[in-house]
């Protein structure tokens, strides 16, 4: 072998070692990587998607954001709702009155970036179907959120009454 062949043969080993070990890094790093965790703002705006849907009017949209496995312990109700049917139901009635809700006070806990917690006060302006009044509810809530296969849903939520008015 030449001398100049033995440095070309240097320099391409040299390349390719290089390029595993710049690739292999990269592996390892992107395999290494732990998805990120949502921010507080991004919790916040979960509720703002389930309050556009309760104002959609169509429970199936509503329950369309609970897991499958969900529990709901409803703010008008004394059934839980633990089915897709029991959560139609209970929201078929619940729009019926053309609920708005609003947050009073919130606060979120980020347990991983696929689970949150976000409990606090709410209320909701209800509209009597029959005689056009409105009448406001404030309740307690806690929402469990869980990132299923790239979207989350509602694992448990429990709404009550304020016990004191």
């Amino acid at each position: 072998m030449t001398r100049k062949t033995r440095i070309r043969a240097a320099l391409v080993t040299a390349t390719a070692v290089v390029t595993a070990a710049t690739v292999t890094v990269g592996v390892s790093a992107a395999g290494d990587s732990k998805p990120s965790k949502p921010s507080k703002k991004q919790v916040a705006a979960l509720f703002d998607t389930w309050n556009a849907a309760i104002q959609t009017g169509d429970p199936k949209k509503v329950a369309d954001l609970y897991a499958d496995d969900s529990v709901l312990l409803p703010t008008l109700s004394n059934k839980p709702r633990t089915d897709r049917a029991g959560l139609i139901d209970y929201f078929e009635h619940f729009l019926a009155n053309k609920p708005v809700g609003k947050k009073i006070e919130t606060h979120i806990n980020v347990l991983d970036s696929n689970s949150v917690l976000d409990a606090g006060l709410y209320q909701f302006t209800l509209t009597d179907h029959d005689t056009g009044k409105k009448s406001v509810v404030k309740a307690r809530y806690t929402y469990e959120w869980e990132k299923r296969n790239g979207e989350w849903k509602i694992v448990n939520h429990h709404s009550s009454v304020m016990p004191e008015g």
